[in-house]
């Protein structure tokens, strides 16, 4: 780890330090994974009874995310993260709050540290690691009626009644059966709380076990399928199809759900991700092989 002044501001290490309590003191700093819109420490703050509290740091310090994201607040992480105390879910519990930024400088949240490092392929590609990513997904779903009323229902990120492909997308007729698809009507399906970025790189292992889940600022009352569907593609991505049906298989088989309206929110996730914004980011041509091919056995099950 760095010294504290070397990459957290000085007023924002203050008020670490004040909210641990009087005479704290940030003793290192360690840069986490940028989010989409956060800068992420890992702290070490050492009371004045010599207690060394591991805490993470995250400020919305990324330019423009009050104006893209307007929605995804620290006041909603926050309201997430109390919402899930009493579950089995494991997911780091809020120390402080400064949600206008007054004593920080910018929006932050102060957060208890969870065990474990981000994953690496050996932490997800076997049977194990997908039924460990599965079941936990589904204690996030089970909360159900203990959240309703909590939460901000959940949006996506492009227009799916009036879908259509971008220019650096080839026009193919899976993609425009894709599309097509979509643009039907969602099939009926009952809401709960949804965590919505959930995919491997926003949870935390240890000697091969899950330990944590973090990100939770876009979580939402929404379809337990968009969870489902947006860990598929990015299994898809890394690991491959068979990878990704694994994990669906040990989702089903923890919750007891036939899951016959899977293949909806599969093109639905994917093309959140593909119709989200102008161009394909970082997005490969081999992953863009990888995508067509998982919508075209998503369209082979739903049509």
């Amino acid at each position: 780890m760095s010294r504290p002044g070397a990459l957290l501001p000085e007023q924002s290490a203050r008020w670490v330090a004040d909210v641990t309590g009087p005479g704290s003191r940030v003793a290192s700093v360690r840069r986490l994974r940028r989010g989409g819109w956060h800068v992420n420490h890992a702290l070490l703050v050492v009371d004045p009874g010599g207690a060394i509290h591991q805490l993470v740091l995250r400020r919305w310090a990324r330019p423009g995310w009050d104006a893209d994201d307007p929605d995804y607040t620290v006041e909603r992480e926050v309201r997430v993260l109390h919402l899930l105390r009493s579950t089995p879910v494991p997911a780091p519990e809020v120390v402080a709050a400064d949600p206008d930024g007054e004593r920080c400088g910018v929006p932050a949240i102060l957060l208890t540290r969870l065990p474990g490092h981000a994953p690496v392929a050996a932490d997800i590609a076997d049977d194990d690691s997908c039924r460990q990513l599965a079941e936990v997904l589904a204690q996030i779903h089970d909360i159900g009626d203990r959240a309703e009323g909590g939460l901000a229902p959940y949006r996506l990120y492009f227009d799916r009644v009036h879908a259509t492909a971008p220019p650096w997308m080839q026009a193919t007729p899976v993609w425009a059966r894709a599309i097509a698809a979509v643009q039907a009507p969602p099939p009926p399906t009952a809401m709960t709380m949804i965590h919505r970025d959930y995919h491997p790189d926003n949870t935390l292992w240890s000697r091969r076990r899950l330990t944590g889940v973090v990100d939770w600022t876009q979580a939402a009352w929404g379809p337990p399928g968009l969870d489902l569907g947006h860990m598929r593609w990015n299994l898809v991505a890394d690991h491959g199809e068979g990878v990704a049906d694994r994990f669906l298989t040990a989702y089903a088989a923890a919750t007891g759900r036939a899951l016959g309206e899977q293949p909806y929110w599969d093109l639905v996730s994917l093309l959140d991700l593909l119709l989200d914004g102008d161009g394909p980011g970082d997005i490969e041509p081999i992953d863009l092989r990888r995508f067509e091919d998982h919508a075209r056995a998503a369209l082979a099950r739903w049509t």
